[in-house]
């Protein structure tokens, strides 16, 4: 799994843990390295200063002799005096003429350039074409690693009369040893220093995450129908700060937004059903003019008929103001938001009354007890049990099943009332299932579709619950759930 895809918390744990460890290598590289650098320096300073203390030494001794200063006589000059300077500077010396033959040398032989009695041709070369007129060469004898340092010797004219050799042995040992302590006292500190790393990644991962799993179950519970509570944390991370104020921000907006819908959607529903109810009207109004005209067209006093003519056209108009007085009543019932006046009832009594006003022989009632008492408005509850059935009836009669049936069950459910009304008419298509609940919706011819959209107004405002489920061509159930008293 990548460290990429790995939760937050994981990502900042481990980062922290690879800094740590990538730092304390990179630091102990350094070191070495460093170490190294300045180990060469102090061997590289030292054969320096031991090599100018000697030039020294050798130009007090040509400066004290009895032998003239020449290249043959350098064997006789220092012939005992060379082993006082080994002595002095405990560093073997070996003395060449010009050409890179031994003259003397306080040791009889030294490994790879005594034995031949002859300076090397690098090295000779080396030193000829060195500005300085010094040469070092570095090289391997076994395990052991040397300098081998090359110069001239001049005389008091500054004239060249010979060449010194000082091999350098460089005894590391020491300082390797040094170099093992410290990296060990390093190891120590690295160690300690990861572990306060661990604890300090941890807990600070668990906080910033603490925080940000706070935001994320804040923004899952964050929806447009409901009011969405502000996060409320103490922060101090100033991007988490940022955060949660932009969250809070966001929150605002969308309850105004949320609100601007309501309202808009509110204010289309109304003129849409202001729409409709004009429409419902105008078409009662059609017949009634044709019908007044009819009259005024026909009428005649000496007609022997004309008393029964009369009752046929005032029975024609009565019929159709009938009809817009019942749009009119079923749009001003739904536009009155439902009183808020509780009573106590016995919801088992108050159906059987619902229901005595239907003529219909395939009604059924049913209740488990006697009395079901709740807190509710007795017309409110009439008008939601007549709406409920006069569907049913409706859908019976455009089904018109063998045995029609429809079936009202009152019922207890922990602490609630519950009013079922089921019937076997034509049911509800899965695509207007959705629309069922909305104003102004409506599969029949005839109506403004207002009823179930008032039944569930009614029902909600008094703090209860309607559902319902339908198999098209089988049947519908309408639930409602009232609370007890």
């Amino acid at each position: 799994m990548s460290i990429f895809n790995r939760s937050l918390r994981s990502r900042i744990f481990l980062s922290m843990i690879l800094l740590v460890i990538g730092a304390s290598i990179l630091i102990a590289l350094v070191t070495i390295y460093q170490y190294r650098e300045n180990t060469q320096d102090y061997h590289r300073e030292r054969l320096i200063r031991k090599e100018n203390a000697i030039h020294e030494n050798i130009d007090y001794i040509l400066k004290n002799t009895t032998y003239p200063i020449e290249t043959d006589r350098i064997p006789l000059i220092f012939k005992n005096k060379i082993y006082e300077i080994k002595d002095i500077h405990k560093l073997e010396i070996f003395l060449y003429d010009l050409e890179g033959n031994l003259l003397i040398s306080s040791k009889a032989s030294f490994l790879k350039d005594s034995t031949r009695g002859k300076i090397p041709q690098v090295s000779l070369r080396g030193l000829k074409g060195s500005r300085e007129k010094h040469f070092v060469k570095k090289f391997k004898e076994g395990e052991s690693v040397y300098q081998s340092s090359f110069s001239y010797i001049n005389d008091a004219h500054f004239k060249p009369i010979a060449i010194l050799n000082l091999p350098y042995f460089e005894d590391d040992e020491f300082l390797n040893k040094e170099l093992k302590e410290y990296l060990g006292r390093l190891g120590v500190a690295y160690i300690f220093m990861l572990l306060i790393a661990i604890l300090l990644s941890y807990f600070l991962s668990k906080y910033i995450t603490r925080s940000l799993n706070t935001i994320s179950e804040k923004i899952k519970e964050t929806r447009l129908d409901k009011r969405n509570e502000k996060i409320l944390i103490p922060v101090k991370s100033q991007e988490i700060s940022t955060l949660v104020n932009a969250y809070n921000e966001m929150i605002d907006e969308l309850e105004n937004s949320a609100a601007q819908l309501a309202t808009n959607e509110r204010e289309a529903a109304w003129r849409e059903m202001a729409k409709q109810v004009a429409h419902e009207i105008k078409n009662p109004l059609t017949p009634m003019r044709l019908t007044v005209q009819s009259f005024e067209r026909k009428f005649d006093p000496s007609d022997p008929d004309i008393v029964q003519k009369m009752k046929e056209y005032t029975h024609s108009l009565i019929q159709q103001i009938d009809t817009m007085s019942s749009i009119a009543s079923a749009f001003s019932t739904y536009a009155q938001m439902p009183a808020q006046k509780e009573e106590s009832i016995n919801i088992v009594k108050i159906t059987k009354l619902s229901l005595d006003i239907f003529n219909e022989n395939y009604i059924y009632f049913s209740s488990e007890k006697e009395e079901i008492i709740i807190n509710f408005d007795r017309t409110q509850l009439i008008r939601v049990i007549t709406n409920l059935v006069k569907n049913s009836i409706q859908a019976i009669n455009e089904k018109q099943p063998v045995n029609p049936k429809v079936e009202v069950v009152v019922s207890e459910e922990d602490n609630f009332a519950v009013i079922t009304v089921s019937d076997n008419g034509i049911g509800i298509s899965e695509e207007h299932k959705e629309k069922v609940f909305e104003p102004k919706f409506t599969t029949k011819t005839s109506g403004m579709g207002l009823g179930l959209a008032m039944v569930k107004n009614i029902v909600e405002t008094l703090e209860g619950e309607i559902s319902f489920t339908s198999k098209e061509n089988e049947g519908t159930i309408f639930t409602v759930r009232l609370p007890k008293k």
